[in-house]
């Protein structure tokens, strides 16, 4: 499989007001396709094009992502790169798939979900030798699009945009935005919105609920061949790290209960609520898919919830792992005709897979957590002292963002406990964690210059706060993507002290407080 590199040709131009750009492309934009997916059976997927829309216009290309992926940025950010980005040109060698799937949402079972509104252009092999999935999100109606119109306000394109290239910016295992696209047309949710199409990318698309679609219908044959390919694509060394003489299945599951089990731990480690953890969001790669009602926290409480659709916390920060084993075991599930030919052997065997979860969990989260706190070892008592903070930081109100990274201050500098106490409705709540603190760093042989520098370079001075990115989303809708430009910049670089946007990163004032976020369908 080869892939081609377009060179720049020239360099970008300025934008125009409203974020599109002006720039000709001498050279015709190619994109280079190596589509594994759209090779399975049709059963798989469905064959759709995109809609075109009526005024595609450019809003942000991902340049250093369009250039991992060998693309050519400038010619993306052109008026040809809007005609392919927003769907209404379909490169030559592109899939134009909607991918089949099931899925468990709140709990209950819909046997028929599918990408409703989002087209697989296709595969493409980076730079860096990894296989990536371009998809369009919002390119028009599909065959499982269940009467909706299969398109995206501009809101959840934007708010995509952001968090999920500050997901990556982060160290988060997560899918990427390539491109921002207006379309020129309105979508009607609860009111008319304009509309825009994100450009999403992703290690692949498969889900649990991928696999539910076809253990629904009880076809043993799809799941045999959608095991070994998700095997071969996102784990192609498991029969070394894992046990070679077990069967394909049985090391899948062990591979993506690793997966999901560090990455919620990763999520934990920022204060990062999904929102809507349905087994159709959860992605056999390990990464972080669909950003729709997720938010962060600000003050530290476990049970917060964000999603306008989660009424009953399900969701809640503080279940999310309890969620990732709960949608695992629905994983299990249809792969059990694939681990034993005796239903009880096969339960057997997948319930061990599955009560690694804790163990793989809890050591990924004290990886987190003594990083945070700037420990150099990791000691069985550390989970004591993770869990008094946690407690002090919920009962007052505390910051999470902002405590810990002044907290990297105070590893450094005595002096700036009083700062750092300041945060907390009574200070001594700080002080008198500070103290068992401050005598298990000095076990650890690091000078406190040193330990500083690695907490800051584990505790984000800058997060996508929420009411930061809805002052976005309505500036776009305004059509002014400063603040949507701002907050993408900043947001490269989240561990660094960036004092000209220093305010970016405040808590929001009490007006400003974001309750509910909503998902864009």
């Amino acid at each position: 499989m080869q892939f081609t590199q377009n060179k720049r040709t020239s360099p970008p131009s300025p934008c125009r007001a409203g974020g599109g750009m002006v720039n000709e492309s001498p050279m015709p934009l190619t994109i280079t396709f190596d589509n594994s997916y759209a090779r399975l059976p049709e059963r798989f997927a469905a064959r759709v094009a995109p809609t075109k829309v009526r005024e595609p216009r450019i809003i942000k290309v991902n340049y250093p992502l369009a250039e991992l992926l060998g693309l050519d940025p400038a010619q993306l950010d052109s008026p040809e790169g809007a005609q392919i980005l927003a769907g209404n040109v379909v490169s030559e060698g592109a899939a134009s798939i909607a991918l089949a799937y099931a899925g468990h949402q709140f709990g209950g079972f819909s046997p028929q979900l599918g990408d409703g509104r989002a087209i697989l252009l296709g595969e493409v092999l980076a730079t860096d030798g990894t296989r990536k999935d371009i998809q369009l999100k919002g390119a028009g109606p599909t065959p499982f699009s269940r009467r909706g119109d299969g398109r995206a306000a501009l809101g959840p394109v934007l708010r995509e945009y952001i968090v999920s290239e500050a997901m990556a910016a982060l160290g988060v295992p997560t899918t990427r935005s390539l491109a921002a696209v207006a379309t020129g047309e309105t979508v009607v949710r609860e009111q008319r919105l304009p509309g825009a199409v994100l450009t999403r990318v992703a290690a692949s698309h498969m889900r649990v609920g991928t696999f539910e679609f076809f253990a629904a219908r009880d076809d043993r044959e799809a799941l045999s061949m959608l095991t070994s390919y998700a095997l071969a694509r996102h784990y192609p060394l498991s029969a070394e790290k894992h046990d070679s003489a077990q069967n394909e299945a049985l090391r899948l599951l062990e591979c993506v209960v690793e997966a999901q089990a560090t990455l919620v731990a990763r999520w934990l480690g920022i204060g990062f609520v999904h929102g809507v953890m349905n087994t159709d969001n959860t992605a056999i790669s390990g990464e972080t898919i669909d950003y729709g009602p997720c938010a962060f926290l600000d003050e530290y409480d476990p049970n917060k919830t964000f999603s306008s659709i989660d009424h009953g916390g399900r969701y809640a920060f503080g279940n999310q792992p309890r969620v990732a084993q709960w949608n695992l075991a629905r994983f299990a599930e249809t792969l059990l005709p694939l681990i034993a030919d005796e239903e009880d052997e096969a339960a057997r065997l997948a319930t061990e897979r599955l009560q690694r979860f804790p163990g793989v969990f809890e050591a990924a989260r004290a990886r987190v957590m003594s990083a945070k706190l700037g420990l150099v070892s990791e000691r069985e008592e550390d989970a004591l002292l993770v869990a008094d903070l946690l407690q002090r930081l919920a009962a007052n109100d505390v910051d999470y963002t902002v405590f810990f990274r002044s907290l990297c201050a105070a590893a450094e500098d005595r002096a700036a406990d009083v700062q750092t106490a300041a945060l907390f409705t009574s200070p001594n709540a700080f002080h008198e964690w500070a103290a068992p603190w401050r005598r298990r760093l000095a076990s650890d042989e690091r000078t406190p210059q040193a330990r500083a520098q690695a907490m800051r370079r584990e505790n984000p001075a800058f997060i996508p706060r929420n009411h930061r990115i809805e002052q976005a989303i309505a500036a776009g809708g305004r059509g002014d993507f400063r603040p949507f430009e701002t907050l993408v910049r900043l947001l490269a670089r989240p561990f660094d002290d960036q004092p000209e946007l220093a305010e970016l990163a405040n808590p929001p004032l009490p007006d400003e407080r974001v309750q509910q976020t909503f998902c864009g369908t």
